[in-house]
């Protein structure tokens, strides 16, 4: 089980932007000029993106609480569990943080075998899928199936290529906050 959570950012922008702590029109236009540029792999998400990601973020954010998290926000900060160094490749300078995940409450930690769109959206009947997991719980689900990014680094298994790990407070991530726009 990996010690540390990872964040993969672009540079130009910083670490822990989230499209979600915007309006839905500001979240928008920032895809749009995302978009326009075309160097990255956010330009090309789809033009309901916004809709399904708060959607999904809400469902999550819904199961976590009734499995017992206690999120502090609406809408979570996403890293890895484990490195994925390709992800870098996913921004035109693409920048990699890790944090130990003994700085975070577990409380405020959840979990998605795979990114948050295939693991609640994708159909496969694998016994791991739609479910958001507790620190504890992900641990078993680990020794159990292993991290993603090792059996399926390529993505020709199927769409979940890592762990993703929902931060939902500021908090423990707050001295690495830089002031610049999405």
């Amino acid at each position: 089980m990996p010690t540390n959570l990872y964040h993969y950012y672009e540079a130009e922008v910083g670490p822990f932007k989230t499209l979600s702590d915007l309006s839905i029109e500001e979240a928008e236009k920032a895809l749009d000029r995302i978009r326009a540029k075309g160097e990255t792999y956010a330009s090309k998400r789809s033009v309901d993106y916004m809709i399904v990601r708060r959607e999904l973020e809400k469902k999550v954010r819904e199961l976590f609480i009734d499995n017992g998290g206690q999120p502090l926000r609406q809408s979570p900060y996403s890293m890895t569990l484990g490195p994925c160094n390709w992800i870098k490749d996913w921004y035109k300078d693409g920048q990699e943080l890790n944090i130990p995940i003994c700085q975070f409450d577990p409380q405020i930690l959840s979990f998605t075998y795979g990114d948050i769109f295939p693991a609640m959206r994708y159909e496969d009947g694998k016994p791991y899928s739609k479910k958001v997991y507790t620190l504890e719980e992900i641990k078993k689900v680990v020794e159990l199936y292993g991290l993603p990014q090792n059996w399926n680094s390529d993505g020709s298994k199927g769409p979940k290529r890592y762990i993703e790990v929902q931060i939902w407070s500021d908090d423990p991530i707050r001295k690495y906050f830089e002031f610049r726009s999405i």
